[in-house]
């Protein structure tokens, strides 16, 4: 156990780092399995089918950085300015989002033929330009879905829209912590089938609860711990070590490659891997984390996840599917996403970043999304 003074020292350093850098990296190893795992033509077994899990992983940075920034700001200024806060939020994700968006409906119209597709995808429109297709969109379709992607923004903006007010409403962290592990108990008894009798799998309640992200919920709780000093102390018995880090990196692989533990236990290490390589700057996954390489595509990665499916798609009718290996087509449609991704976020996004700095209070940290 580190000295009293020691923690304390740690914890005000903590405090003043403005951007955790370990993160981008983090969001390579987010970007790369999904990417995958939409190159690939069905479910696989063992490791190679865990893709998904780079969105959840997403989600607990998300959910970390966003309430970073809420309770630092609430503790420096006295309040959460959502004004500011929504303006932000609205110009990092909005105009790729939408740009993207806009491409599908020219594609869908000027291009393919009329099909259940197409008309699924004409649709479910109002629900991809509300972020409410979680809730709305038929998924028990027989046919590919048109931007099926979005689902994972939606569930984004759905926390953007309440989180802020929960924190702003509180001035401690006792209410925000209950109420995100109340969420994460709501969650999981919806997936585990608790409530099927009071709420209908195939009704509007039952939707929305399930579109409630568990790791979102986890990494908003262990900012709202890392923020205090007790709490801060009690984490850093676990997660301040330069093992911490490399530790729960292996036991994700782990449980990964094991195809067998509860998905909860899985969110768990997630944000325990977030935790340990924002806790202190040098920890044991920097030379991972931090290479430059890996952080400039952890930088670009939200737009990589908007547009890879759009590479995936031009290369397999570019190229024959009869021979286009999930391994090749994977290697062929990240390059061609990260190409397309830096582009636009030299050309397109930083103009929207740099109008929305005007909308930051003079809080250091850096609130980035999760798929930025």
């Amino acid at each position: 156990m580190a000295p009293l003074d020691e923690t304390s020292a740690r914890h005000d350093a903590y405090l003043r780092r403005a951007h955790f850098a370990s993160l981008d990296g983090l969001r390579f190893l987010s970007i790369a399995p999904v990417v995958w795992h939409h190159c690939t033509s069905g479910p696989r077994e063992g490791v190679l089918g865990k893709g998904p899990i780079g969105v959840e992983l997403f989600f607990a940075i998300s959910g970390f950085l966003i309430t970073t920034r809420l309770v630092r700001e609430q503790r420096e200024r006295g309040e959460v300015a959502t004004g500011q806060f929504y303006a932000r939020r609205a110009l990092r994700i909005f105009p790729l989002y939408y740009a993207v968006l806009g491409l599908h409906v020219l594609r869908a119209w000027l291009f393919l033929p009329p099909s259940p597709m197409r008309a699924h995808f004409f649709h479910s429109l109002p629900f991809w330009a509300t972020y409410t297709a979680d809730w709305f969109v038929d998924t028990a379709v027989n046919h590919p879905i048109i931007f099926s992607f979005g689902w994972s923004l939606a569930v984004e903006e759905q926390f953007y829209l309440v989180w802020p007010w929960i924190v702003r409403a509180t001035r401690g962290a006792l209410v925000p912590v209950a109420l995100a592990l109340l969420f994460v108990v709501a969650d999981q008894g919806v997936e585990q089938g608790v409530f099927d009798r009071v709420l209908p799998a195939a009704g509007l309640a039952h939707r929305m609860i399930a579109s409630v992200s568990t790791p979102i919920c986890l990494g908003a709780v262990l900012a709202c711990a890392l923020d205090r000093p007790r709490s801060f102390a009690v984490a850093s018995r676990v997660l301040g070590h330069r093992a911490s880090a490399p530790l729960a990196f292996a036991a994700i692989l782990a449980l990964l490659y094991a195809d067998g533990p509860p998905l909860l236990v899985v969110h768990v290490a997630l944000v325990i891997l977030v935790g340990a390589c924002c806790l202190r700057a040098d920890h044991g996954l920097t030379r991972l984390t931090d290479a430059a390489p890996l952080r400039w595509i952890g930088t670009v990665s939200y737009g990589v996840y908007l547009l890879h499916v759009s590479a995936i798609t031009a290369w397999k009718l570019v190229l024959p599917a009869a021979w286009l290996s999930p391994p090749l087509l994977f290697a062929l449609s990240f390059a061609v996403s990260l190409a397309l991704a830096g582009a636009s976020y030299r050309w397109f996004e930083r103009p929207f970043l740099r109008l929305g700095d005007r909308f930051r209070g003079p809080i250091p940290l850096r609130a980035a999304p999760v798929l930025r």
